[in-house]
């Protein structure tokens, strides 16, 4: 299949890049033309495909903001941000609640996110394309009953992208989000396989059971995440903003 080269000339930033569907994403942006870079751990950024630029940053701190701007500051000007880095935490119901636990996953998942936006506003604002896409979750818009933790940082990350979007939307950005299902990456495969050492069904079972739920009877994939995301980066969602975009293949 012959993919679109509809970017070309384009500035893109993904973080979270190195590695599941920020690995995906990135790619996809490139190959229809973007110059991308990936703002990962630096422990992480020896996995980034050789084709792009890596930035190291722990969006997780609260210095993210200022040393992304050095980012931006280099690259002057900035069309596509997809704000993906974000970490999954452990099931845990309601009274095994952690707070070191809460801090360090709603930095990631949600301060990172704002931190992202905020630190390309400026290099966002000088593009005639500007567009920002943030990675949120199908558990922004319901509840997991073992996963409050995940869930209230998805709903998070929903209204940053809300606020971000009618803040930018003056000068042109448009911000939407990306609520992917569950998809079958290395790191979901990992918590599945934890939970069946714990107990729990069996990889094969829990992935069956998760296709079973969806429509069309399979999971969503990294690549259907990924092609979203360009729809998203690109001049075909010109007029959507502040929307948020499942990918679950129809969860019933």
């Amino acid at each position: 299949m012959t993919i679109s080269q509809d970017l070309i000339g384009r500035n893109a930033v993904v973080t979270g890049g190195a590695s599941g569907l920020g690995s995906a994403i990135a790619a996809r942006l490139a190959a229809s033309g973007a110059s991308v870079t990936v703002v990962d751990l630096s422990g992480a950024l020896d996995l980034v495909h050789a084709g792009h630029s890596t930035f190291p940053c722990d969006l997780a701190k609260p210095d993210a903001k200022d040393k992304l701007a050095v980012l931006a500051a280099k690259l002057g000007k900035v069309d596509i941000v997809v704000a993906n880095a974000g970490v999954v935490p452990p099931w845990k119901r309601m009274r095994a609640l952690d707070g070191d636990e809460w801090s360090r996953v709603m930095a990631v998942n949600v301060w990172g996110v704002a931190a992202t936006i905020g630190a390309f506003a400026e290099a966002l604002a000088r593009s005639d394309h500007a567009s920002v896409v943030a990675m949120a979750s199908i558990n922004g818009y319901r509840a997991h009953p073992d996963q409050v933790l995940y869930t209230a940082s998805k709903h998070a990350v929903i209204g940053v992208m809300r606020a971000a979007a009618l803040d930018l939307g003056r000068d042109g950005t448009r911000v939407n989000a990306l609520a992917p299902g569950a998809i079958a990456t290395k790191a979901l495969l990992g918590r599945v396989s934890a939970r069946h050492a714990g107990g729990g069904q069996s990889p094969e079972e829990a992935l069956s059971a998760l296709s079973a739920e969806t429509a069309l009877g399979r999971m969503a994939t990294e690549q259907d995440v990924a092609n979203v995301a360009h729809f998203l980066a690109s001049d075909a969602s010109a007029g959507m903003t502040g929307s948020v975009f499942p990918v679950e293949a129809g969860l019933v």
